[in-house]
């Protein structure tokens, strides 16, 4: 077999991952489906699973709880396998607010979204790269179990585009628009092309490139691959593939009869609506229809086109819906011929399973009120069976696996000792309110983070509330609060509301040492890898709830074992169970790895990681561009700030009268940088 995953590592296996490796190796060539790795914090899970997926060499769907936490995944394993296709699929919105109606207050709520145009890009090089590869590795939130769009359709009509193709300019403008790019005479953006006299020049939804080709004499000419910000010509190629500039593509006879069905359903849902008395769902419901399939017929697409999803793909009332998954390889039976990790499993199962709940009882609001037909029911989630039959062989890892995966399991493969030695944090409980002369736990807290900070060690804090987390990090940054204890800590807050892209570059920063100490809620759901912690204060760690469950305190007693230094304070005024079972879950693994040290004579060392992220990959190379350009003026605008911008602005213009609108865009966000970012600032205050 031809090993076309080709892992790259500076180092090898060690503690227990090569156990762990071999007996995951055993239980997926013996068939096993579900494989559990109880991998504690900081063991190389995702280092063992790499070596797995090398082992076995199969594409693999890894599915993370989380934006950030996939993004970090993501990250690893394209160190893993730089020569093979890893990509990152999540969703699309930097913000989504669903269409729902709420009959109590009479309140309807349109569908209002902001796409990210880069995750975008990269779900779209996730499903190419499918239908096109066998060494694929795609590490997908749970959005991968959201109705995605038939793989077929999508694969079916690509376009093949090859040198001395008999074709005319128009046609082979209806053939784009046939697969939902768009004309402009614009900066052209993915999905986008343009055409400027025999030239037409296409933007591609999964790479950052231009294909420009000649069309004379009714055949295709030369075909170039340029560079969409500097426009130099990267090479000259005789064929390409264009996949289409949206997941859900419907032939034209499919639309035909998807018009007649829909049709066919609205008569006979107004018929019930009617004989019910709802006269005026009835008329709703008619007229939304109706001007949605005219915007269909005239634009072919209309706002909310998904809800009619069924129809277009031909499926039956309750089918499942197309997913990532279905783009993965399948056996002749129909079997998947994959495998999946379910990472950080406690909390992604769940999570998985809960989906198609909360999507059922919104749509049902709409469909009884008049605002969908019935049908907009089957644009949703899979159910958690469905999801069960759709998957490859799994193998869950956790510190903490939660009740499915110990029913499910079929084999658990601990993985207790670090290869760097590290063991467990210490673990100690402290009041939380003040006693003499201690002076409860928030005081206490900024004494000892302090200690770690001054040792170029960071710190966090743990909080029950958003507000609370909020309020903490402000107060931490105020010397006047410190009641004696020294100076001001520099902190940031970290929780759900801040945007994805946001967080994962707060971690970063935290890494960096650009701030000291991270105060947040539910810190679990990052997926915080952070060996610079050597410290972690869990405030109000005796108050009931998930998160101050067993698993949670384990979890985050867990994020202080990346650093040799490692330490954990609980501040409660009781003991409680969970508290209880946290401190002697703990202190049996450091038991057993301290053992394995002295065995082998291993000193323990902190794990050195690279700080790097996935925003350096969502970041556009527009922008790259521009920062590089900055970087190379720096001098130029130094000596004389009037001379280069004015120098900039006759460049732009002469950009725009070749229509040459990339160059000039980038120029034109140089120049804005040039007025008004930092480096003019710094001038005008006379730093430089």
């Amino acid at each position: 077999m031809n090993n076309l995953f080709k892992l790259k590592s500076d180092f090898g296996p060690a503690g227990d991952q090569p156990k762990a490796i071999a007996e995951l190796v055993d239980g997926v060539k013996k068939g096993l489906q579900h494989q559990t790795l109880l991998g504690v914090t900081g063991s190389g899970k995702t280092f063992t699973v790499a070596n797995v997926i090398n082992q076995i060499q199969k594409p693999t769907l890894v599915i993370a709880h989380n934006k950030t936490l996939a993004a970090q995944l993501a990250q690893e394993y394209r160190e893993f396998f730089p020569e093979n296709a890893v990509h990152y699929f999540v969703s699309y919105y930097d913000y989504y607010q669903p269409e729902a109606y709420m009959p109590v207050t009479d309140t309807y709520i349109e569908k209002e979204a902001q796409i990210n145009e880069e995750i975008d890009r990269l779900r779209h090089a996730s499903t190419q790269a499918l239908l096109t590869r066998k060494d694929v590795i795609i590490v997908a939130s749970v959005s991968c179990i959201y109705g995605l769009g038939s793989p077929i359709e999508y694969e079916k009509v690509n376009l093949k585009i090859e040198k001395g193709e008999k074709i005319s300019r128009a046609e082979f403008i209806r053939k784009l628009i046939n697969i939902h790019f768009e004309r402009t005479t614009a900066d052209l953006t993915a999905g986008q092309f343009r055409a400027i006299g025999n030239s037409i020049e296409i933007m591609p939804v999964n790479e950052r490139v231009i294909y420009r080709l000649e069309i004379e004499g009714g055949s295709i000419g030369d075909i170039l691959k340029v560079d969409s910000i500097s426009r130099i010509i990267l090479e000259k190629i005789t064929v390409f593939f264009l996949f289409p500039a949206k997941h859900f593509i419907t032939e034209k006879s499919q639309i035909e009869r998807a018009f007649k069905t829909i049709k066919k359903e609205l008569d006979l849902r107004l018929k019930e609506l009617e004989k019910e008395g709802k006269n005026l769902e009835a008329e709703r419901l008619k007229r939304r229809t109706s001007y949605d399939l005219t915007m269909i017929r005239e634009i072919g697409y209309c706002n909310g086109i998904e809800n009619y999803s069924r129809h277009f793909s031909g499926k039956n009332a309750g089918d499942p819906p197309d997913t990532l998954l279905s783009y993965f390889p399948h056996l002749p039976d129909g079997s998947a011929d994959f495998l999946t990790i379910i990472d950080e499993s406690h909390v992604t199962v769940p999570q998985i399973g809960g989906m198609y709940a909360g999507d059922a009882s919104r749509k049902q609001s709409l469909v009884d009120y008049g605002f969908r037909l019935p049908s907009a029911k089957d644009n949703r989630p899979l159910k958690f069976p469905e999801f069960e039959e759709r998957v490859g062989q799994i193998l869950y890892t956790s510190a903490t696996p939660g009740k499915y995966e110990k029913e499910k399991g079929q084999k658990v493969v601990e993985q207790v000792i670090r290869p760097t030695g590290l063991i467990d944090p210490v673990v100690e409980v402290r009041p939380v309110v003040e006693k003499g002369s201690y002076k409860g736990q928030i005081f206490d807290f900024i004494i000892e983070a302090q200690k770690v900070i001054k040792n170029k060690q960071r710190a966090i804090a743990t909080t029950l509330t958003k507000k609370m987390a909020e309020d903490l990090s402000e107060y931490l940054k105020d010397p006047s609060t410190r009641l004696g204890t020294g100076k001001a800590i520099n902190a940031r807050y970290l929780h759900s509301d801040i945007k994805t892209i946001e967080r994962i570059e707060i971690l970063t920063s935290f890494r960096r040492g650009e701030f000291d100490c991270l105060v947040g809620v539910n810190l679990l759901r990052e997926g915080l890898d952070l060996p610079e912690v050597s410290f972690i204060g869990i405030l109000d760690a005796d108050k009931s709830g998930f998160l101050r469950s067993d698993t949670s305190l384990v979890q985050i007693i867990g994020r202080a074992a990346r650093n040799v230094d490692g330490r954990v304070i609980l501040y409660g005024d009781i003991m409680t169970d969970s508290m209880e079972y946290a401190i002697s879950e703990t202190n049996r693994r450091r038991k057993l790895q301290m053992a394995h040290n002295k065995k082998h004579g291993i000193t323990p060392k902190t794990i050195i990681k690279k700080i790097q992220d996935i925003t350096d990959h969502l970041k556009t190379e527009h922008k790259k561009t521009v920062e590089s350009l900055l970087e190379i003026d720096r001098k130029l605008y130094e000596k004389n700030p009037k001379k280069l911008i004015a120098q900039k602005e006759r460049q732009m213009n002469a950009a725009v009268k070749i229509l040459d609108f990339e160059s000039a865009a980038i120029i034109r966000d140089e120049i804005a940088e040039l007025k008004g970012g930092p480096m003019a600032k710094k001038i005008e205050g006379g730093i430089m």
